[in-house]
């Protein structure tokens, strides 16, 4: 069951929009989520998707995907659920979503898909990160703005989790050297680029299909970064159709050697993975850092 103190506070935010009974007709969990306990309620005001966690657990969580998605939302691209409201109680916190009935892919998705992300990464901004700080899955997010991308890359990406690694055990010292190696070659391996807006986490289970059959984005990880972070996240964890990333090439042609630089994007997922569940990550990084270093 929901707990007495979030039904107390979404029926005080329905009621101050007109619904004075409100009511919660059915509730059912939803599946996927790692971090939160994410539900369907079915409600006198309509259906929501609603995501609740302890407040002490992961402080403002919610405050920052809100600003994600509408920040995702306001460039008019790609679908993104609407923010009903997010609140933080005593013990509880949680984030009320618009709900999408989630829909199998129709014919040329992904394809859109791709034009659709394309023209997401047009919007810019003058430098590479964002003015607040937020979330890659359960882990904070450091956006300090850089106006360099392989100082952004090497400082606020791959060093924070390198030394959150060494500090707990799972990396060596010796592969901490490993990484010392790497960033002084990132500026001769990795391509520039203008600060895309990215969806910041883009693997398949942070994207659905929507009634229309649009993609819709959800648990965003957002920041201005290289376009190519969030074609390499979608290489993990099973991967995107090619017809991906034509439909990409159609807005965006890609840069030469574009899908060898891929793999070094990834070291920051993975070293989040790493961070968060374990060792079980560690032969990926090694391989890719084998790769670059000889």
């Amino acid at each position: 069951m929901i707990p007495d103190e979030i039904i107390s506070s979404l029926g005080d935010c329905f009621h101050s929009q007109g619904d004075t009974n409100f009511t919660i007709h059915s509730v059912s969990y939803l599946t996927g989520g790692d971090i939160n306990q994410t539900c369907k309620i079915d409600t006198s005001s309509g259906t929501f998707c609603l995501k609740y966690n302890l407040a002490e657990k992961f402080t403002s969580m919610f405050e920052k995907e809100s600003q994600g998605l509408r920040l995702l939302q306001q460039a008019s691209e790609l679908r993104v659920p609407d923010v009903v409201t997010e609140n933080t109680l005593t013990t509880y916190t949680y984030l009320l979503l618009e709900f999408i009935d989630s829909k199998k892919e129709i014919d040329r998705f992904m394809f859109h898909f791709g034009v659709s992300l394309a023209r997401l990464h047009d919007h810019s901004s003058d430098f590479y990160g964002l003015d607040h700080d937020n979330y890659m899955g359960s882990l904070p997010q450091s956006n300090t703005p850089s106006k360099d991308w392989f100082d952004f890359f090497v400082e606020e990406r791959l060093q924070k989790q390198v030394a959150l690694a060494r500090d707990s055990g799972r990396l060596e010292y010796s592969t901490t050297k490993r990484f010392d190696e790497l960033f002084v070659r990132l500026s001769r391996l990795l391509s520039k680029g203008e600060p895309a807006l990215l969806h910041g986490d883009l693997w398949s289970g942070n994207y659905m299909v929507s009634e229309a059959g649009e993609a819709c984005l959800i648990d965003p990880a957002v920041y201005y970064g290289h376009r190519e972070v969030d074609l390499a996240m979608t290489t993990l964890f099973g991967g995107f159709s090619s017809d991906f990333y034509l439909g990409y090439e159609t807005h965006h042609s890609l840069e030469p050697g574009w899908k060898e630089r891929l793999e070094i994007y990834n070291l920051y997922p993975l070293l989040i993975h790493l961070n968060l569940f374990g060792s079980s990550y560690l032969g990926s990084i090694l391989r890719i850092l084998n790769r670059y270093i000889k």
